[in-house]
């Protein structure tokens, strides 16, 4: 099966290898990708619409487990999957091993691992450098496409094959609360892409429609760099903004005048998260609190995550659920009438060279059964559409899923590829004050100090900004009975004019001695919401690695009433990030969560770069 790359375009054969009940069949095709089964190409370039139209029903093949179990030691098989289908995985990883497997006379233990997709497809294409061989994934399975053509683009030959196995479905939606729905009447006539854009930049629409109290109109999206849902909410804002949802192939992405449109449309995104669980995280603590419009107006997720929300299931981390009573409102899954793109969650086995014929052989018979009957059932039960688009109908009925899709063909490899990259140009700009406790506890251990740990970890966090981002510094501590010090080190200003100023501040700042934390944050968000702009993701990142220990005024809850009222009218996100064991998670979290931010756990100090780094996707 030979591969040519140009233009990170991949070429096909009009034949494919299928999987089907443990066996390898060749079929032949006439003319053009027509299959009558279950299992069809979504690999780099090979399925035409990319997780579009599912093939056409055929009744599927029924599991044929072995009559007796392999030997042991079984053969590990190891599946990297992402956040978002990896319940669906792990289920069907249980779903296999319930009956015998037997591979070259042994038995099979599938080994499911979860990552960002994005992270996923970078190290996919490094084939997973740095890693042990036994370690590695013989199967990825992302939820969409769109990451094995990324990984199947990039330079240094790509261990991404041709062909893959489309597991389940799951369309990308508008997320809405229900009455928030039903005041716009959406509920009854869905929007176009572009409506929904100009819906959200018009900041004052609930006034307009009678409902002040809701305030702004905030309009979530993940990060493209590293979610589906972010990388196809950006392509569905290049084919707004290029007037065709379905033609960003068509499209010059490097044209000025397409990326003033896009950054235009973006301007109204409230603010960017690393992932949609983030979101509908906030949204169920927003409402249990009994106001979900504090934090939410809508967010573009997937619709299998409407499902788990309606049904009491949230995320704060992607990766731990909660799970508990269906929320007071639940979801309006809202798919635009111009179509949606589809996460079709190709499996592929992987073309490393630590994939040996027996890995390959119990890969094989892995996806095999997850494309029988059986397979397929998990699949429903496990909220996602088949790949020939059933769905279970209680799952349909929680998450309001739509009956049919109208599926957008995914843009190919190069077009995704220029969607992603340019993000941090198109990107709605961010207004940010890094805010640093410099207590004493940060210097109180051998060698290198949290205190230079956190210098190092802001100065590479900075490398995510661009130069017309407005960025700042501030710290926090102070002596005895005196005044908070040092305050603002270096004000907030474009980076392209601080950037120097900030840098050597901030490789200057010395740990003092208490830790005023309620004081600093009250501070600083008021000054931050009295210089609030619209145009502009206004926000503070707040690392501490301790509590408020200070005689100074301020408690958490006048605090938190303050950062509620704030995000009515003029939001300032604070992201909190626990640095260290002796932080105080439990008043960082309400920190985050009062002002409609999200917390970060860098409790273990040796991942505060890897999670700030994290933090800054919100950007």
């Amino acid at each position: 099966m030979g591969r040519r790359h140009a233009a990170a375009d991949v070429s096909y054969p009009r034949w494919i290898w299928i999987v089907a009940a443990g066996t390898v069949a060749l079929l032949i095709l006439g003319g053009g990708f027509v299959l009558r089964m279950l299992i069809f190409p979504a690999g780099p370039e090979g399925n035409r619409d990319g997780g579009g139209a599912p093939p056409a029903a055929s009744p599927l093949t029924q599991d044929s487990p072995a009559s007796v179990p392999g030997n042991p030691p079984c053969i590990s098989l190891n599946i990297l999957t992402s956040l978002e289908n990896a319940d669906m995985v792990r289920a069907l990883a249980a779903g296999y091993t319930a009956k015998p497997r037997s591979v070259d006379g042994k038995c099979v233990t599938p080994a499911v691992t979860q990552e960002e997709s994005g992270v996923a497809a970078n190290k996919v294409a490094g084939k997973f450098s740095g890693m042990a061989a036994g370690d590695k994934p013989s199967i990825w399975l992302p939820d969409s496409s769109a990451w094995l053509r990324i990984a199947a683009a990039a330079d240094g030959g790509s261990p991404v094959p041709q062909e893959a196995t489309s597991v389940a479905r799951s369309a990308i939606v508008v997320a809405m609360p229900e009455t928030m729905t039903a005041t716009l009447g959406w509920d009854k006539q869905p929007p176009s892409w572009s409506e929904v854009f100009k819906m959200a930049g018009e900041q004052d629409i609930w006034e307009r429609l009678g409902h002040g109290d809701w305030g702004k109109f905030k309009f979530g999206k993940a990060s493209p760099l590293v979610s589906t849902a972010g990388l196809l909410a950006l392509a569905a804002s290049y084919g707004a903004a290029g007037g065709s949802a379905g033609g960003v192939d068509g499209m010059d992405l490097h044209a000025p005048s397409l990326i003033d449109k896009v950054r235009a449309v973006e301007l109204g995104t409230s603010h960017y998260m690393a992932t949609p669980e983030h979101f509908l995280w906030h949204t169920r603590q927003a409402d249990d609190a009994g106001n979900v419009s504090e934090f939410l107006s809508a967010v573009i997720v997937d619709e299998k995550s409407v499902w788990d929300y309606n049904r009491g299931v949230v995320s704060e981390d992607g990766k731990t659920k909660h799970s508990g009573p269906p929320p007071k409102e639940p979801l309006r899954a809202i798919y635009p009438q111009d179509g949606v793109y589809v996460a079709d969650n190709p499996a592929v086995i992987l073309e490393g060279d630590w994939v040996g014929s027996q890995l390959r052989s119990a890969a094989q018979d892995f996806l095999a059964f997850a494309a029988t009957q059986q397979g397929q059932d998990v699949v429903k039960a496990s909220g996602y559409r088949s790949a020939q688009g059933a769905v279970d109908a209680g799952v349909a009925s929680t998450g309001q899923y739509a009956q049919t899709l109208q599926p957008l063909p995914l843009p190919k490899a190069e077009a995704l590829a220029a969607i992603k990259d340019s993000f941090p140009e198109v990107r709605k700009r961010a207004r940010a004050l890094f805010l640093l406790d410099v207590s004493d506890s940060m210097v109180q251990e051998p060698g290198l100090t949290k205190l230079q740990r956190a210098k190092d970890a802001v100065a590479r966090a900075l490398e995510h900004f661009v130069g017309d981002d407005e960025i700042g510094l501030a710290a926090f501590s102070h002596e005895g009975d005196g005044p908070l010090q040092p305050g603002i080190v270096t004000p907030v200003a474009p980076l392209k004019s601080n950037k120097e100023d900030l840098i050597s501040k901030l490789n200057g700042l010395q740990a003092v001695e208490a830790t005023p934390l309620f004081e600093a944050v009250s501070r600083f968000a008021s000054d931050q919401a009295k210089e609030y702009k619209e145009s502009f993701i206004n926000s503070i990142v707040l690392l501490s690695d301790g509590k408020n220990d200070t005689r100074h005024p301020g408690d958490l809850g006048g605090l938190s009433e303050q950062l509620s009222h704030q995000n009515h009218s003029t939001p300032v996100l604070v992201f909190t990030l626990a640095y260290g064991p002796g932080a105080d998670v439990a008043t960082l979290r309400e920190i985050a969560r009062s002002s409609g931010a999200h917390y970060y756990d860098a409790t273990d100090p040796s991942r505060l770069e890897e999670v700030l780094g994290e933090l800054v996707t919100s950007f």
